[in-house]
C-alpha cells in the first residue's frame, strides 16, 4: 500500500482522492522526484479491504502504521480525500509532517449526502470493455484518473472497491466538520483550489486564517486540478517546496 517511487532527498508522500489510487499520481512523480524521495499510498477500501466503518480516524491510523519505517518528517501532498487525511495526519502526528499541499478540499461539508452520487456510480456500465470506452464515458481527464484506478480483468475494467464503502467515506463528511483538526496543524501549507471546485464557497480561503499558509486559485480547473491544469499545479507546488529549503 506504500510505494517507493524513487528520487533522493527529504520524503514526499502523495495521497489520492476518493475512488483514486496511488497510480493517479503517475503523471507527476517524475518532476516531484527532483524535490525529494517520493512515496505514494493506496488508501484502505481502494483495492484492498477495509474491515470496519471507514472513519477519517481509521484512515489516519492506517496511514501512520504504513509510514512507521520513515523517520524523517514528510511533505504530504493530498488531493480531495487525500488532502483531508493529510491535514488530519499532521494534526495527530505533528512531528511527522514538515509541510502540506492540499488540493480542492475543505473542512466542512455538513448537510451534504452521497446517496444520489452512490446511485449514479452503481449505474455505471461495468465492465468497461476497453480503455477507449472509459475515456469516452468520463472524458479525457477523469477517464485517465479512473484508468489509473480501476481494476483490469480479462473482460474489461471494473471499479476497484465497493460503492457502499465509497458512499460511507463520503457520508461521514456530511455529518461532521474537521475545523478542529485543521486548527491543530502547525506545518506550513499550500492550499490549491480549482475554479470549478466541489468545496463550499470561501472555505479554503478561510483556512488561511491563523496558519502559515498560502492560497492558489487555478482558473479553468475542475476538481482534478493537478490533471486539468498540470503546468499551473506544478508551478505552484514547486515554488512552495523550494521555499521550504
Amino acid at each position: 500500500m506504500l510505494h517507493d517511487e524513487g528520487g533522493t532527498g527529504r520524503p514526499i508522500l502523495l495521497l489520492h482522492g476518493l475512488m483514486g489510487s496511488a497510480r493517479t499520481w503517475s503523471r507527476h512523480v517524475s518532476w516531484l522526484r527532483e524535490h525529494g524521495r517520493v512515496y505514494t499510498f493506496d488508501a484502505a477500501g481502494h483495492g484492498r479491504p477495509i474491515d470496519s466503518l471507514p472513519t477519517t480516524e481509521l484512515f489516519v491510523e492506517d496511514l501512520a502504521e504504513a509510514l512507521d519505517g520513515l523517520d524523517e518528517p514528510l511533505a504530504v501532498i493530498g488531493h480531495s480525500m487525500g488532502a483531508l487525511h493529510a491535514w488530519c495526519f499532521a494534526a495527530a502526528y505533528p512531528d511527522r509532517v514538515r509541510a502540506l499541499v492540499l488540493e480542492d478540499m475543505a473542512p466542512d461539508f455538513r448537510g451534504r449526502t452521497a446517496e444520489d452520487w452512490a446511485a449514479m456510480i452503481s449505474a455505471w456500465p461495468q465492465p468497461f470493455p476497453t480503455e477507449e470506452s472509459v475515456l469516452e464515458y468520463f472524458g479525457e481527464v477523469a477517464g485517465r484518473y479512473f484508468l489509473d484506478s480501476f481494476e483490469q480483468r480479462a473482460d474489461g475494467w471494473y471499479l476497484h472497491g465497493d460503492v457502499e464503502t465509497f458512499r460511507d467515506i463520503s457520508e461521514e463528511w456530511g455529518t461532521r466538520d474537521f475545523w478542529a483538526q485543521w486548527d491543530a496543524v502547525r506545518a506550513p501549507a499550500l492550499l490549491i483550489e480549482g475554479e470549478f471546485t466541489i468545496t463550499p464557497e470561501g472555505q479554503m480561503r478561510r483556512m488561511l486564517e491563523g496558519h502559515d499558509a498560502r492560497y492558489v486559485w487555478v482558473a479553468q480547473a475542475g476538481h482534478l486540478v493537478h490533471d486539468d491544469q498540470p503546468e499551473r499545479y506544478r508551478d505552484a507546488v514547486e515554488e512552495f517546496l523550494e521555499s521550504l529549503e
